[in-house]
């Protein structure tokens, strides 16, 4: 929760639609959200964060609650876009336009490779940990550790209970703990 106090100064002022407002609203949650889209392995974790902050904009008047009550409804909003991103996937016959292919490959090639290098790093890290966890597990553990959702939030977005978001949470802490001993 990086706002802190200035939370209800930044919400008020991006309904505003202040700039400098969705500038700290993305810089305070653009990499946890990023984080959880590629450890999820969704098709295009940049454009989900971008759909995300758009239905955030869009919905924004609508949103009532504190800093935490936030985190987790756009949590909420980047999880339902990654289950979004999966079925359209499946439906979709892959295509590849040469040209743009070939600009988009250029564009990447001029980013800033230091920080692609480290937000790359640190994605590899976070795969190779949650790999050998389930599917429900991995959930879990991603929107409580990288979204820092609480576990009432973390059962609203999953549909869970919380007896089950804990018991989940239990389990993959206690598989990850045996395979970094058995590493060691």
């Amino acid at each position: 929760m990086a706002l802190g106090a200035y939370f209800d100064a930044v919400l008020a002022a991006a309904r505003r639609g202040s700039a400098w407002a969705w500038e700290a609203l993305f810089r305070d949650l653009a990499g946890p959200i990023a984080g959880f889209a590629r450890s999820r392995k969704a098709p295009e974790p940049d454009d989900i964060l971008q759909e995300t902050f758009l239905a955030a904009a869009r919905d924004l008047h609508r949103f009532e609650g504190d800093e935490a009550a936030f985190r987790a409804w756009i949590f909420t909003i980047a999880h339902r876009r990654v289950a979004d991103a999966f079925r359209k996937s499946g439906r979709e016959v892959p295509r590849v336009d040469r040209e743009s292919a070939e600009a988009e490959a250029e564009l990447r090639w001029q980013g800033d490779v230091e920080r692609e290098a480290m937000s790359m790093m640190s994605f590899l890290e976070v795969s190779a940990i949650v790999r050998s966890l389930s599917a429900a597990q991995r959930d879990v553990l991603l929107l409580r550790v990288v979204g820092d959702l609480s576990v009432a939030d973390t059962a609203r977005i999953l549909d869970k209970s919380e007896g089950t978001v804990r018991a989940l949470q239990s389990r993959a802490l206690k598989s990850l703990r045996e395979e970094l001993v058995d590493d060691e």
